[in-house]
């Protein structure tokens, strides 16, 4: 039997402890928080969304440039093993209006008591408040604990430590400096399903900051010349934007701030009416109307949304129905950098997947593995995060019986 450290028990973790303990092989699970899935739970605090109800091809589409990579992990552990999972451990799932899959419950907490029940019983072993330094020179894991440092040795090793979203639940990214010291390939953390930041005026800060903008069409051009168009919802902040359609289209804005300094998050505030028929209505005679009145029965125009209209509006614009006209239908919106990382739901970058073999154990260093967010691949909300984690954990379990053998 085989002494395997699990270092990181988030859901990538927690998973390859489950696979390997469920093996035989004596598994020391490791956390730096008193408690293990602390940020799995606050995912799940509005509703636990585990995976997304999508065929598979569209679903591999979503993780962009590493889809063939996370395409590898999916098809030993995907959507369809993931609920069927969750239902051995009691929880039954549903599939939303949106095609997300959640636990009919909502709840995070009542599947994380029965997969740590589950744990116990098949003896994996929790060391909490263990924060991984790194290793000695033979090759033994230490840890700094209330009582010093303290060391294991073990026939393989699972770094599953998240990336540097959330800091204050245990992602805190401080694996960076210790892997780039033993010259693993590394790729900047950076945020992912993040808020942005832009200049408003005190108007729209103290009138609108906090209100949700509806039923609006967004989109940009990435730096490759894609356009990345979505539809839904966001919220006005004080210091900009943020909400699910913003987060769907972060990796193309954030990437096009970090080459030009700025992005241009296009807005389709009317959506549900053409160009042609706002110009036509738009053009009938006001009387003695406001503009906001005319706005309001003639477009659908109001709110929040008229208020971002005129924040951005010139004279010429907002006296001219065409020219309004085509600004309600691409209202430009320039934004000028991410919110922190600490802030983001999640991170880009980390191990670059080139620097793992094909079970995910990196090439530099014979026996250590790694999953889930400390990978560089990243993904939109809709339970493909999680799915992608839960399956990355699956993978490196696998690489690691393979690897004991």
């Amino acid at each position: 039997m085989s002494t395997i450290a699990v270092i990181g028990a988030g859901p990538a973790g927690l998973l390859a402890a489950e696979i390997l303990s469920a093996k035989g092989h004596a598994v020391a699970l490791y956390d730096s928080k008193p408690s293990v899935g602390r940020k799995f739970l606050m995912a799940g605090k509005g509703g636990l969304n585990l995976t997304h109800s999508e065929p598979l091809p569209q679903f591999i589409d979503r993780y962009a440039n590493r889809a063939d990579m996370v395409k590898d992990w999916l098809e030993v552990f995907g959507p369809e093993d993931l609920k069927l999972w969750a239902k051995r451990l009691g929880i039954e799932t549903f599939i939303g209006s949106s095609g997300r899959v959640f636990p009919q419950e909502m709840k995070a907490a009542p599947l994380l008591r029965a997969w740590v029940r589950r744990l116990r019983e098949q003896g994996v072993r929790f060391h909490m408040r263990h924060h991984w330094i790194g290793s000695d020179e033979n090759n033994q894991s230490l840890f700094e604990t209330a009582a010093g440092v303290v060391s294991l040795k073990a026939e393989a090793t699972l770094l599953a430590l998240g990336g540097g979203s959330w800091p204050q639940l245990g992602s805190t990214g401080k694996w960076f400096e210790v892997l780039a010291e033993r010259g693993i390939l590394l790729s900047k953390l950076r945020p992912s399903n993040c808020g942005f930041e832009c200049v408003w005026s005190e108007h729209i800060k103290q009138r609108f900051s906090g209100q949700p903008i509806k039923t609006v069409t967004a989109w940009t051009t990435s730096t490759e010349g894609k356009n990345h168009r979505v539809n839904g919802d966001f919220i006005i902040t004080q210091t900009g934007v943020e909400g699910g359609l913003i987060y769907s289209l972060s990796a193309p804005l954030r990437d096009l701030i970090e080459t030009h300094k700025t992005a241009i998050l296009h807005l389709d505030l009317a959506p549900g009416h053409s160009l042609h028929t706002l110009k036509t209505n738009l053009s009938r005679a006001r009387g003695k109307r406001s503009l906001a009145n005319h706005l309001t029965e003639q477009a659908g125009i109001h709110g929040i949304k008229a208020g971002l209209l005129r924040e951005f509006a010139t004279t010429e614009q907002l006296n001219d129905p065409l020219l309004l006209a085509e600004l309600i239908k691409d209202l430009p919106i320039t934004l000028t950098a991410t919110r922190p990382l600490e802030e983001a739901i999640s991170s880009a970058g980390g191990v670059y997947l080139e620097s793992l073999d094909e079970h995910l154990m990196l090439k530099q260093w014979p026996g250590t593995f790694c999953a889930g967010e400390m990978l560089d691949w990243e993904a939109p909300t809709g339970g493909y995060l999680l799915t992608a984690c839960f399956a990355s954990g699956y993978k490196a379990a696998q690489g690691i019986l393979h690897w004991l053998r």
